[in-house]
């Protein structure tokens, strides 16, 4: 079944969104890297999941030091991904297909390969000399603060031409724009209305709460544990998450300038914007700032689902948290992406859990109030990766291997065929291996109506035929065991949910004020309902019909 691509210019408010890497997902050309026309060809694969939309990660001209997350030129396709033509040729048959396209924003920092770069390192005082960020040494040489680098070490790189430090959050060929300055802002709003004047449907913005850094360049104070945070933005083993970073990013002037990036997209109608937010404990504070007041971001999604926890607690944890900061924005959901070690491995122990907690995690995700985010090879229940070091491509992992393997093990190709050299993703040598526990996962091994691939199917279109789980109300449920429990409610339909995210199984007395007129079984599940008590297997979920 397609989706349905709605006209209205709230299509994105509930929308599934599925996330193409596209150096992974298909090859057109047997050099072993996938690009534009491979996902073209497998356009109709997406669009029989029954999503609304596609992420793309970035497929810009890139030296590629980031796989693509250094962009040298905002304005045109990477030759690896192939050409503008190409683009706009999927494009034209996602929209065919009944499928927006959204496309990465990396604009807090570029190459050290841009033009921009390049003209401002040159000198003091050329027309780019303010373009990023800049500073003097301290009198002893070393860098202007303490900000550090997610990447690992300073935040701050040596140039000797200008003989000043600059920023960079990332590697130190990832230079950090100075939004400070108005040309800068004026300068990256011009290659959007590039996208926009193409027919794009709209951005994800990485890192969107990195644009601002503080004038003075004061040093950020240590963090003090909390216990209670929930928002994690590097592994434990990175020293960039021993700082409260007060003053290298989430600065008040980004407000300002999300709200310029919502009033271009609103002169092109029906455009949606999805920020990503790694601020810590303070990231549904900024989600809540960025989203509200319908004059900026269209949504955001955070950290929060993104770590090892997948309990009841910890998920009506986040949603509650999301409920009481953000009253009047929105939230995109997800459990994986690129950037995370994939969801079943993370939240399994053996693996023989994997496929059961495969199909719970997205029928949660259907179930929740927000827009949701799937990530390609997800709806296949493919678990992590296992990469040795000489495979691994991501400077990430490199730099803090073996304490922190990185984000390969999430980016590996995909597998469409068991049987077929590289698993179908390429004729030639993979740019990263094809894990061979892959292979039993692979699309053509999963045409059975039991299969992960099936239920991911099914169980989306399950939330589309209801109009409450695209954008009704959502009310948590209180019981007395570890349970998730909410109804969802618009339009005189009103659904019960309870989850059972554990591996044993419980009996669920229905509260008294609760009646259930049907059972609606989520796909995939059959919990029983007699004499007013829910029976949950292990990993089960209820769904009922509430007068």
């Amino acid at each position: 079944m397609l989706p349905t691509l709605t006209s209205s210019a709230d299509w994105w408010r509930g929308a599934v969104i599925y996330q193409v890497y596209p150096r992974s997902f298909q090859d057109s050309t047997g050099n072993g890297a996938g690009d534009l026309n491979g996902v073209t060809e497998r356009l109709p694969y997406i669009a029989s999941l029954g999503v609304d939309a596609i992420w793309l990660s970035p497929f810009f001209t890139s030296p590629m030091a980031d796989m693509g997350y250094d962009v040298s030129d905002y304005c045109d396709v990477d030759p690896m991904f192939g050409t503008l033509a190409d683009f706009d040729a999927m494009m034209k048959t996602a929209h065919d297909l009944g499928i927006k396209v959204i496309i990465d924003q990396v604009i807090s920092h570029t190459s050290d390969q841009h033009p921009w770069f390049k003209e401002s390192r040159a000198s003091r005082s050329n027309p780019k000399a303010d373009w990023y960020v800049w500073a003097d040494p301290k009198p002893d040489g070393t860098a202007p603060n303490n900000w550090l680098s997610i990447f690992g070490g300073p935040g701050w790189e040596w140039d000797g031409v200008r003989k000043q430090y600059y920023m960079h959050n990332f590697l130190g060929s990832q230079p950090d724009l100075n939004f400070h300055n108005p040309e800068v802002q004026a300068a990256v709003l011009e290659t959007v209305r590039f996208w926009l004047e193409r027919g794009v449907d709209g951005f994800r913005l990485d890192t969107v709460n990195f644009y601002f850094h503080d004038k003075e360049l004061r040093d950020n104070p240590p963090l003090a544990h909390d216990p209670d945070a929930i928002g994690l933005d590097a592994p434990d083993v990175n020293p960039y998450g021993m700082q409260n970073h007060l003053y290298d990013k989430t600065q008040p002037e980004n407000i300002g300038f999300l709200q310029r990036f919502r009033a271009l997209l609103d002169e092109y109608g029906g455009r949606a914007s999805v920020g990503e937010v790694g601020d810590g404990a303070r990231s549904l504070k900024t989600v809540a700032a960025y989203t509200g007041g319908g004059d900026k971001l269209h949504m955001c999604y955070t950290f929060d689902l993104l770590g090892p926890d997948f309990t009841a607690t910890h998920i009506r944890r986040c949603v509650a948290a999301f409920q009481d900061a953000v009253t009047d924005g929105w939230v995109c959901w997800a459990f994986s992406n690129h950037d995370v070690t994939r969801h079943v491995s993370r939240f399994t122990q053996t693996e023989g859990e994997r496929e059961r907690v495969a199909r719970l995690a997205v029928s949660v995700l259907a179930a929740l109030r927000g827009s949701i985010c799937l990530y390609q090879g997800e709806e296949l229940g493919l678990p992590e990766a296992e990469l040795e070091l000489a495979d691994l491509r991501d400077p990430y992992g490199i730099r803090f291997w073996p304490a922190f393997k990185g984000r390969d093990g999430c980016r590996t190709p995909m597998v469409w065929e068991k049987d077929a050299v590289y698993a179908g993703f390429s004729s030639g040598k993979p740019w990263l291996p094809v894990p061979e526990v892959h292979r039993p996962l692979a699309v053509d091994q999963q045409k059975a109506s039991s299969s992960v691939l099936a239920h991911y199917r099914q169980t989306l279109a399950f939330r589309k035929s209801h109009a409450c789980l695209i954008d009704g109300s959502m009310t948590f449920i209180e019981t007395n065991q570890d349970m998730l429990a909410f109804t969802r409610e618009k339009d005189g339909e009103k659904l019960l949910f309870v989850f059972n995210l554990r591996r044993g199984p419980q009996t669920v007395p229905l509260p008294k004020d609760i009646r259930v007129s049907e059972v609606l079984p989520m796909p995939g599940f059959s919990p029983v309902l007699e004499d007013g008590e829910i029976v949950l297997d292990a990993m089960d979920v209820f769904c009922g019909r509430l007068d």
